[in-house]
């Protein structure tokens, strides 16, 4: 029986938009985006640092995000990222794509049922 407590990897293509919503929320350094997505899905998922860093990069060029350093609340330099009015426009289509998807599984899943 499988593990319904275990962490599970970002599924493909969600990564991006579980960045963008949690930054629709207010600024946040790399370590506070992958700890509000860990504590939001209640340990289920965990982003790497592997897959988050390149992904913030990835969205910085793309113009989806800015970037600047700050000093943390533990008194030290973090780069925090912000959304821009890009980002929130590509945060509503991934969003919409996202729950298409997610609609059209749960259908393939039903009639499988039948």
């Amino acid at each position: 029986m499988p593990d319904a407590k275990r962490s599970a990897s970002i599924v493909s293509g969600t990564l991006d938009l579980l960045i963008l919503k949690t930054l629709s929320i207010e600024p946040a350094h790399g370590y506070a985006i992958a700890q509000h997505i860990k504590r939001l899905s209640r340990d289920a998922l965990t982003v790497e640092e592997g897959s988050l860093y390149p992904a913030l990069q990835r969205m910085q060029v793309k113009g989806w995000i800015a970037a600047e350093w700050k000093k943390s609340p533990t008194g030290r330099q973090a780069r925090y990222y912000k959304l821009t009015a890009l980002g929130r426009r590509q945060l509503d289509a991934e969003q919409q794509a996202f729950e298409s998807s997610i609609a059209a599984i749960t259908r393939v899943l039903r009639s499988a049922e039948s």
